[in-house]
């Protein structure tokens, strides 16, 4: 009986810290930032007017794409984990060493699960970098979310940031 409510000390342990470190927060991540479009050139002139309008035609649609670090895991990973070694550790030894055992277990279990879920948040952000031969000869570029049905050759309009097609 000692033996069965030492194990329950240790698992219960186990998943009170796995449950803590699942709700802690991460100050390092920047917000969510809203992509808009925006013009990338450096040399872009100022709008004067509130309803500026240029035309041009598309030069190039490349994409971008840029790999972010997940950052730090959410505590599933650590609680599942922390289960899963708990339950094999269990299964290990007898009497005093089957619970050293169920609390190794967790722990390890814990630490493998978290490791695993770092590893698998990882995003990849993709971005469009749309280029634009206005009539006047100079190039705009723009990064937007998506080109929506812009394809080299279109006609396009730009006024006030946004492009559309003519």
């Amino acid at each position: 009986m000692r033996t069965i409510a030492r194990t329950f000390t240790y698992v219960s342990a186990a998943v009170v810290v796995a449950t803590l470190a699942a709700c802690g927060t991460n100050p390092n991540l920047p917000p969510e930032q809203v992509v808009t479009s925006r013009p990338y050139s450096p040399a872009y002139p100022p709008v004067a007017s509130a309803s500026y309008v240029e035309f041009g035609r598309v030069s190039s649609v490349d994409i971008i794409r840029t790999e972010e670090r997940g950052g730090r895991p959410s505590g599933a990973g650590a609680v599942i984990g922390g289960i899963a070694g708990a339950v094999i550790g269990n299964q290990i030894g007898g009497g005093s060493g089957r619970a050293l055992a169920t609390a190794a277990g967790a722990v390890g279990g814990a630490v493998v699960g978290n490791n695993v879920e770092g590893r698998n948040r990882n995003t990849v952000n993709e971005t469009y970098r749309v280029s634009i031969q206005v009539d006047n000869g100079t190039m705009r570029s723009y990064d937007v979310p998506s080109p929506g049905d812009l394809r080299v050759g279109d006609r396009v309009r730009i006024q006030d940031g946004q492009i559309s097609r003519v």
